[in-house]
């Protein structure tokens, strides 16, 4: 598998009104790695990912693309250097390297299952419908789906509709794959069966930026981990390292808050 570097982020920076939410974020994120980014709410986790994939627009910051994801050539976002135009066609580009599963599903209720998983194939990418339908009942086969694909999202079990929201991200074949909560909002039985699916896609190779509070979790399948606090990196390398003899004080405050909870720190 190779390890070489799929996109680079240095200096991120964004504030929503007086409230600064990410500080100088340096991020990389190599082929075939699995980075979960960890730390308290409201530390911009989330707001990273957004930016990632062009929903949230940073105010500084530099992402490199490299050569070889997806079919890019390469290419670098200067979020601060841009005109509003050329940073919007830049942001699609990076809207098309990535695909993102999102906490609350946000599956279209009007469309079956397999409806909302072919929809980016065949209408943003102009793939063939047939192909699409072929590649995405195939895909809903491997997370044990197959037979839900003319059901509609409120027929499915929490659980399901996030599985449904994993292929339908798979089914854009993105160079990246993006998690915010993948498994907050599901109820705790349901929880195992969305993170075995997560599980297997990083035994394939796919590259995974995943945001999650589960730590035993990120212990498991993560090759790294990132804390952050506070809009900045704190602390990162190897999961073993962060999550078993974090160095920071911050982290290793939070690591014991959330695996011995009730304890005081």
């Amino acid at each position: 598998m190779s390890h070489s570097s799929l996109i680079t982020v240095r200096g991120l920076a964004k504030s929503f009104g007086d409230h600064t939410v990410l500080r100088d974020i340096d991020l990389t994120v190599n082929r075939g790695d699995v980075v979960a980014l960890i730390g308290p709410s409201g530390s911009g986790k989330t707001t990273v990912l957004r930016c990632l994939i062009g929903l949230e627009t940073p105010d500084a910051g530099v992402v490199t693309v490299h050569e070889g994801a997806g079919s890019t050539p390469g290419f670098d976002v200067d979020f601060a250097a841009l005109s509003p135009k050329a940073r919007r066609e830049q942001q699609g580009r990076l809207r098309d390297l990535s695909a993102m599963v999102f906490q609350q599903y946000n599956l279209f209720p009007h469309r079956t299952v397999l409806q909302n998983v072919i929809e980016g194939p065949v209408l943003v990418q102009k793939r063939d419908k047939a192909e699409a339908t072929a590649e995405a009942l195939e895909l809903l086969e491997r997370v044990g789906l197959k037979e839900k694909a003319n059901s509609f999202p409120h027929e499915l079990s929490g659980g399901q509709q996030q599985r449904v929201g994993i292929v339908r991200a798979l089914a854009q074949r993105p160079a990246l794959l993006l998690f915010d909560e993948p498994t907050s909002a599901l109820d705790p039985e349901l929880v195992g069966d969305v993170l075995r699916v997560i599980r297997e896609l990083a035994e394939q190779g796919w590259t995974m930026l995943i945001v999650t509070h589960e730590l035993q979790f990120a212990r498991q399948v993560a090759s790294r981990v990132v804390f952050m606090a506070d809009g900045v990196v704190v602390e990162e390398g190897p999961a073993a390292q962060v999550l078993g003899a974090p160095q920071a004080e911050r982290t290793q405050q939070f690591v014991r808050r959330l695996t011995h909870p009730g304890e005081d720190d």
